[in-house]
């Protein structure tokens, strides 16, 4: 009967019926902004802070939580995927494990932030299955989670009011400038390029320290992106856009040489791509070139690549066709030059807003200063707290009869707490401390133990107090952390920034330009000089008179050596292992003629010529003529050696002095008699004599004593001045800290007529050529050469040095930015 009964069809009479008209549109208006909203602020668009989206930071939280370290062993990724999305992220897990894999790829963050073991994916295929693969965080990780338990951010709560994540990381790693982002949300989207640690943390010290600095300032550390994939960018001025507005394109270009594959064969080997392009899409697109008659010359491709010898796809050359024409068609044609759009859109202050490159610097330090400064507030209430425990403690101990006979006489604890803090005058947090104390802490040993830890908080609750007080001692503190992390992550920089490389991709005018400029099969044996600039790119010039010409200086970058020669000659390249290889003028790239300055970008990095050891780099370019000058060279231990000319053997490298163990070549250039030899020394002395009083020795030849060094100096600069122009000559001295991480530091400069340094006799110690100040025990830089110098950074940007000073030992000016070199 029940059954029946349940069964039985309802009387619509019986049910009331509630029926709301909604108008569509505004239905539709509201969802849909909701939904935007959501995308918005929840998914798609980084916080400009931290520089991760909502996702990626509940990533590293859960595994931090989850008590996962770089140093402990990997866990299964759908372990983590299943934290994840099971407290902190209301959406699939395959979006999940997506950014997973995404934070732990090498070829897409420039600091990966996950150790990810298996397979995590390439350019061209995906991540296996996430049962499949292995995760943890990586060391760099631990950087933007420290500091979670101690106040520094807020925590708001999760998706069911269950548990909380905070709102964002501390971050101690710029992640946004440092690892990018991409996104799209709706009716917005953002895409950012990597940049380089050690420079980002450059700019964001300079900013801290200087708040009114202009994008100029910050862009003398920053000069443009820097991308896992290394590679080149092409054309600075969309990078200078986009740090101006947010705003901007530039062109990024594969690192490709001209080798022989087979001895009677060329081809173009690519060592690395553009960024985001994998190589089967470019062998995709050289087929389809092929294909239909918009690439010629080419025979094969191979990719070799390998995890011994990395990325290598070689593209092998026609008989008949110039390799470099071939390279210059698949520059046009193919994902080897590709363009990438610069659109910085984060959230700032809850907003979505686009944002230059100073002000995403400003944000991140704005944020540091504040997660530095409640990290402050928290250790100083905690170290307070604990003093006031220690010092109810060292009252108990100094009577403690008293008070085991307070608390045998009480009834109950309560009454026990309550007459010690009567007697004793202690607080209630005083008095249950000494109740649920142990009677082993009662021996001597305990007290002086209690002692120390009470001087030991007082003197930290002193120093945490004057970080709170002292706006300019806060801002040490997140200085210091700033270097802190430079020096524990930082890399040398991969992508090479040049100013331009011809015409636009695809346009009518660059293919003009390409064609005008291809390289002719012939090229005439006209007289050049062979270039090698402060940073190491090589070029020729396109006629002799090119360099010399009155009142020329390059626009870009700064030469470090120039040799006479023929387009059809050759030259030496000397390195600092006291070797000389031979190059051929005609494989460097002839920069074209102009009107105005000069522009070295147009060089080829030396990196595509020849192969230099590790640790060993590019001293000068020397002439192989039988008639040239002695060539002069200092090293490190003080040698100095001149080597006879037309001393040239027939092989492509050869030795032209004898080092000891641990001796480096420092400097070199061609020495007639009467000129004179400079050498300048890391505790700020400098010597010169003439020339001929070192007489010229053949190439097997170790060199004499050419100046005495006091213990634990070493040479940091040796030059040779022309009689000619001795009037001309100038003598630069950089100092700063030796033991300060290399790269790190401006350091102060002096600019000095070297007319006023007397000459000395060969291998004495010299005179003193700058004075240290505070901070300063050694020199970080010199030169020693025809002025008027020229200082660069790491990008090739100029930099300013100061204007000469007539003070022989006078203290330097400080520098605004770190100096390269000096050409």
């Amino acid at each position: 009967m029940a059954r029946k009964a349940a069964s039985a069809p309802i009387d619509p009479s019986e049910v009331e019926e509630t029926i709301v008209d909604v108008d569509v549109a505004t239905e539709m208006e509201g969802s849909f902004l909701e939904y935007a909203y959501s995308v918005i602020y929840s998914r798609a668009l980084p916080d400009a802070r931290d520089g991760m989206k909502p996702v990626q930071r509940r990533i590293l939280y859960q595994m931090a939580d989850m008590g996962l370290r770089p140093d402990r062993a990997h866990v299964k990724s759908a372990r983590v995927v299943g934290e994840v999305m099971g407290k902190l992220h209301p959406h699939g897990d395959s979006a999940i494990y997506d950014a997973l894999v995404r934070l732990a790829q090498p070829f897409s963050l420039r600091l990966p932030l996950v150790d990810g073991h298996g397979n995590f994916g390439s350019l061209d295929d995906g991540p296996a299955a996430a049962r499949y693969t292995e995760a943890r965080p990586a060391a760099s990780s631990l950087a933007m989670t420290t500091g979670l338990d101690e106040d520094v951010v807020d925590f708001v709560p999760n998706y069911d009011n269950k548990l909380t994540q905070p709102e964002v990381l501390p971050a101690a790693i710029p992640n946004l400038l440092v690892n990018g982002a991409s996104g799209i949300a709706v009716g917005m989207a953002t895409n950012m390029a990597p940049h380089n640690l050690v420079e980002v943390v450059g700019a964001a010290r300079h900013l801290l320290q200087n708040p009114d600095a202009t994008l100029d300032d910050l862009m003398r550390f920053v000069p443009g992106p820097d991308l896992p994939s290394g590679g080149k960018i092409v054309g600075l001025d969309g990078v200078r856009d986009a740090y101006r507005t947010g705003r901007g394109t530039f062109r990024t270009r594969a690192t490709a040489k001209i080798e022989s594959i087979t001895p009677r064969r060329k081809g173009i080997v690519v060592t690395e791509l553009p960024y985001l392009v994998g190589p089967e899409k470019i062998k995709e697109k050289i087929k389809e070139g092929v294909q239909n008659k918009k690439l010629s010359g080419i025979s094969d491709f191979s990719d070799l690549t390998d995890r011994t010898h990395g990325m290598r796809l070689v593209i092998e050359v026609k008989n008949g066709f110039n390799p470099e024409a071939v390279l210059e068609q698949l520059y046009r044609y193919t994902p080897l030059e590709d363009s990438f759009g610069i659109n910085n859109v984060a959230l700032v202050e809850g907003q979505p807003r686009t944002l230059g490159l100073r002000e995403l610097v400003q944000v991140w330090v704005d944020h540091r200063v504040d997660v530095v400064r409640r990290r402050s507030e928290f250790r100083l209430a905690k170290r307070k707290d604990r003093l006031h425990l220690v010092e109810g403690l060292l009252l108990a101990i100094v009577d403690i009869d008293e008070v085991i006979q307070v608390i045998r006489s009480s009834d109950d604890a309560a009454t026990a707490r309550t007459r010690l803090e009567t007697v004793f005058d202690l607080s209630e947090a005083q008095a249950t401390y000494i109740l649920d104390l142990q009677l082993r802490r009662l021996t001597k040993f305990s007290r002086i133990e209690l002692e120390k830890e009470q001087a030991e908080l007082l003197e930290e609750i002193a120093r945490l107090e004057e970080i709170l007080g002292d706006p300019a001692v806060l801002k040490a503190v997140v200085a210091g952390e700033m270097d802190d992390v430079a020096r524990a992550y930082g890399t040398p920089r991969r992508t090479i920034l040049l100013d331009s490389a011809g015409g636009s991709v695809g346009s009518a005018a660059g293919a003009a330009r390409a064609k005008a400029s291809a390289v002719p099969l012939e090229v005439p044996d006209s007289p050049c000089h062979a270039l090698l600039s402060v940073t190491g790119l090589l070029a020729r010039t396109s006629d002799a008179d090119e360099l010399v010409r009155e009142g020329r200086r390059a626009a870009h970058d700064a030469v470090r050596a120039a040799v006479t020669t023929t387009a059809r000659g050759e030259v030496g390249l000397l390195t600092s292992a006291g070797r000389v290889l031979r190059l051929s003028v005609l494989d460097l790239p002839a920069l074209p003629p102009t009107d105005g300055p000069p522009s070295l970008s147009g060089g080829v990095p030396l990196s595509e010529i020849v192969s230099l050891d590790k640790d060993e780099s590019p001293i000068t370019l020397v002439s192989l003529s039988d008639d040239a000058a002695p060539l002069a060279i200092g090293t490190r231990l003080g040698v100095v050696k001149r080597v006879a000319p037309g001393d040239v053997p027939r092989g492509d490298e050869w030795d032209v002095i004898r080092l000891k163990d641990g001796d480096v070549v420092v400097g070199a250039a061609p020495a007639d008699d009467v000129d004179e030899v400079a050498f300048v020394t890391s505790d700020a002395n400098i010597l010169h004599y003439a020339a001929e009083l070192v007489r010229p020795q053949g190439r097997t030849a170790a060199g004499m004593a050419g100046v005495k060094l006091a213990a634990g100096a070493e040479v940091v600069a040796f030059g040779v001045v022309e009689a000619s122009v001795r009037d001309l000559a100038r003598v630069v001295t950089i100092a700063g800290s030796a033991g300060a991480l290399p790269g790190t530091q401006s350091g102060s400069a002096k600019v000095t007529p070297y007319e006023l340094y007397p000459s000395k006799g060969r291998a004495t110690g010299g005179v003193r050529a700058q004075r240290f100040v505070r901070g300063e025990d050694a020199l970080i830089g010199a030169w020693v050469g025809q002025g008027p110098p020229r200082a660069v950074g790491s990008g090739g940007q100029p930099l300013d040095l100061p204007a000469d000073d007539d003070r022989r030992d006078g203290s330097g000016t400080p520098l605004g930015s770190t100096v390269a070199g000096i050409g």
